[in-house]
């Protein structure tokens, strides 16, 4: 639980605040960037919520946040924030919130379907988020994009009894369905696992509806600069065989880039998204 007398002191004053053990993962700022920013190491309140869904906004923040690092006097929204997650983003398709501090943060995603509801990514195995998925119809199947990311996956095979799908290069054990190879896997009618190696040798998206493209670490967007990007420093494994695998998704029509780490990126169509993408490349192949 955050402790005010940890407090950075560069805080906004009000009853939102961000104490030392803040580990800089981003979940705040980039879910409501009007209160939350980042400060270079850690995250600070900028600005203090006035209106209600500002509070409650913030309130999503303290649950989302992986290391219980935001604290607030302010309780008045945390009902109506517990009730908020998963977050909708489009569609079928929400946020998890609740991330994991043995993920570094990273963002996981529902995807509520007839043909059994999936998870992309483990969040943390919260008793509110577990029961909210209960009453949405439970997971029938759970794609990990990469070692990096799979934090509470088995409290979550325990609970829903959901397989667990996986690049069998990061060898994380126990799982149910191990995939191989750099070629593209079609789990469902709507739903196709792309191998993309390069920040680890097992990193893979998932491609839903061919609008959702849930990219783990591979890809994000960069608000500030409004376009796509990928990060070479952060590459456990191997940088030009993750621009190979960049390139790779020029084959696939998308929307929406949704990532473990970094913003989100939505653009008006598929061809669009692929101007992006090769934009993207140029910039990134000359790092």
């Amino acid at each position: 639980m955050a402790q005010r007398a940890h407090a950075f002191a560069e805080n906004t004053a009000g009853p939102f605040f961000i104490d030392s053990s803040c580990i800089d993962c981003g979940t705040c700022y980039t879910l409501v960037p009007e209160v939350f920013r980042d400060a270079g190491g850690h995250s600070l309140v900028d600005r203090q919520p006035t209106r209600a869904i500002e509070r409650r906004r913030a309130s999503m923040a303290v649950l989302a946040c992986p290391t219980a690092s935001i604290g607030t006097d302010d309780k008045s929204e945390m009902a109506a924030a517990t009730a908020a997650f998963p977050s909708p983003i489009e569609g079928e398709v929400s946020f998890c919130g609740y991330t994991a501090e043995a993920s570094f943060g990273a963002w996981s995603y529902f995807i509520q379907r007839p043909a059994g509801n999936v998870l992309m990514d483990s969040p943390r195995a919260a008793g509110p988020l577990l029961s909210a998925l209960e009453e949405r119809g439970g997971v029938s199947t759970m794609v990990l994009s990469h070692r990096d990311d799979v934090a509470d996956h088995a409290a979550f095979r325990r609970r829903f009894s959901c397989d667990r799908v996986m690049h069998r290069a990061d060898r994380v054990p126990g799982l149910e369905r191990y995939l191989e190879g750099n070629d593209p896997v079609r789990l469902a009618d709507d739903l196709v696992f792309i191998p993309t190696p390069g920040h680890t040798p097992g990193s893979a998206c998932l491609l839903y509806r061919d609008t959702f493209l849930f990219t783990g670490d591979h890809l994000y967007g960069n608000p500030e600069a409004g376009c796509l990007s990928a990060s070479k420093a952060m590459n456990w494994h191997s940088w030009p065989e993750q621009l190979r695998s960049l390139e790779k998704l020029l084959d696939f029509e998308f929307r929406w880039v949704l990532p473990g780490h970094g913003a989100s990126f939505r653009a008006e169509s598929p061809r669009k998204m692929r101007t992006r993408l090769e934009r993207a490349l140029v910039r990134l192949r000359a790092l």
